[in-house]
């Protein structure tokens, strides 16, 4: 089994920033795309960021300038630095991780368990 555990959620005001962690633990064999992903009420999860094992990244458009995605492939990692928060980024945070347990296995995607931000003065 994989297990991703997130931290670093919470009340910040516009303009702020903040900074959320992902790591990744369990059976892995390698991981392939690890990023974040939101859900805020009422609205579908939506794609923040995204990072590949290659050094590829993604953003949305509405993060982009503002917010930077980083990996560390030796240790599972990812992180999120969020700058210039608006009240529209407030939502629930999952990371997400495309693993492979085995070198024969097949690829599977993980979750964690999410982390609120809220951005509000």
């Amino acid at each position: 089994q994989v297990q991703l555990v997130e931290s670093g959620g919470g009340l910040v005001q516009p303009g702020g920033s903040l900074r959320l962690s992902c790591a990744a633990s369990g059976t892995i064999f390698d991981i392939n795309s690890m990023g974040w992903y939101r859900q805020a009420p009422g609205k579908q999860r939506e794609l923040v960021a995204t990072s590949m094992s290659d050094g590829r990244t993604n953003y949305a458009d509405s993060v982009k300038g503002r917010f930077t995605i980083s990996r560390d492939n030796a240790k599972n990692t990812v992180a999120l630095q969020m700058n210039t928060l608006k009240p529209e980024d407030t939502a629930v945070y999952y990371c997400g991780a495309e693993v492979r347990p085995t070198s024969w296995g097949n690829w599977h995607k993980y979750w964690g368990q999410g982390t609120l931000v809220t951005v509000s003065s």
